[in-house]
């Protein structure tokens, strides 16, 4: 009987280990990796967007990986310790889009001992007056991707739907698709811009709030100014840029899981909100970051002009490695700039 019951009590743990597994739990070899590494922390958490962009960061010499336990497999991501110019850091990949960004970053700054979220890597442009390869620094994100898409025949001063129970709102602006018509009718309207419907740590659970453009950390940006005009490489083999590339602090960037490759959507975006970089991930890094009360900036260098219309043809295919070098040279400037002991300040 003794045997039996040990036997059974056995089978009862291995049943609980599989099934907390199976509910998304942190397996238990895991979360002793994670407690682990928590110990020797906190870091800089950064999140590079794909494999082009976190290479180089990998192969810096600046980059020191841990020699007790370099990386972390976890929920389908790779978070890699070490030390970057002195500073302990844990580095994730989080993939295309503005989910995977969200998903990636929430688990960085959930899992791991965190005193600041840096985000690096490439952005369309759509500021005419800056060039390709330049590093932007901008002081503001939001999302560009969450619309309220407006029935066709209502006009401009009708109310949007859900609006008056405060789901929906017309103070960021739209977007009139008649504008860019070819002189046919167009059943598409308008759209509008709404803010993100967030849950800061700092406020009362499930009570939302709601945000379109987050600032980034201001220490993090007082100790970025003193990167602007920092020159950087020009040239790709023997295809060069009309400059060297440099690092200036713009006003805003905007991200939405949508590629732009029009000349007409980033004049818009430009015009309307002074928007420079645009890409695919940084809000959704600076939303996460924004509610969970940590100190964030974000480092992106121009591969391409929106829409074309530079004077260098297929500027993407060309120089988005000389802008992702570019956005990890900037990186790494930066964080030789923090204090190797600060705590996690999220600036006023």
């Amino acid at each position: 009987m003794r045997f039996f019951l040990i036997g059974f009590l056995v089978v009862i743990l291995s049943v609980g280990y599989v099934i907390e597994e199976a509910n998304g739990e942190i397996p238990r070899t895991i979360l002793g990796k994670i407690e682990k590494m928590n110990r020797k922390g906190p870091y800089l958490g950064i999140v590079a967007p794909n494999n082009y962009e976190l290479n180089p960061l990998l192969q810096s010499p600046s980059f020191v990986p841990s020699s007790s336990l370099p990386f972390i497999d976890f929920a389908g991501r790779k978070f890699r310790f070490g030390k970057l110019e002195g500073q302990p850091v844990v580095i994730v990949m989080s993939g295309l889009g503005m989910v995977n960004a969200g998903v990636t970053t929430q688990l960085l700054v959930s899992v791991f001992r965190l005193k600041g979220v840096l985000h690096y890597g490439i952005a369309g442009n759509a500021d005419v007056n800056l060039e390709i390869g330049d590093v932007t620094i901008p002081q503001y994100w939001a999302h560009s991707g969450l619309w309220n898409w407006q029935r066709y025949g209502d006009e401009i001063d009708k109310e949007l739907a859900l609006e008056s129970g405060g789901d929906y709102t017309r103070e960021v602006g739209y977007l009139q698709f008649s504008k860019y018509s070819n002189g046919t009718d167009n059943l598409l309207n308008r759209i509008w811009y709404q803010p993100e419907e967030i849950f800061p740590v700092t406020g009362t659970p499930e009570e939302r709030q709601h945000v379109f453009w987050i600032p980034v950390d201001k220490y993090y940006l007082n100790l970025a100014r003193k990167l602007e005009d920092t020159k950087l490489p020009q040239c790709v083999n023997t295809t060069c840029l009309p400059r060297p590339p440099k690092v200036t602090i713009v006003d805003r960037g905007m991200s939405a899981s949508v590629f732009v490759d029009n000349a007409a959507y980033r004049t818009f975006l430009n015009s309307k909100f002074n928007v420079t970089a645009i890409e695919m991930e940084s809000a959704a890094v600076a939303l996460i970051s924004h509610q969970q009360n940590l100190p964030f900036i974000v480092i992106r260098a121009l591969s391409d002009l929106a829409g074309g219309g530079s004077d260098v043809s297929n500027e993407a295919n060309i120089f988005s490695s000389l802008a992702a070098e570019n956005s990890v040279d900037i990186l790494v400037k930066f964080v030789a700039l923090l204090p190797l002991h600060e705590s996690k300040v999220q600036s006023e």
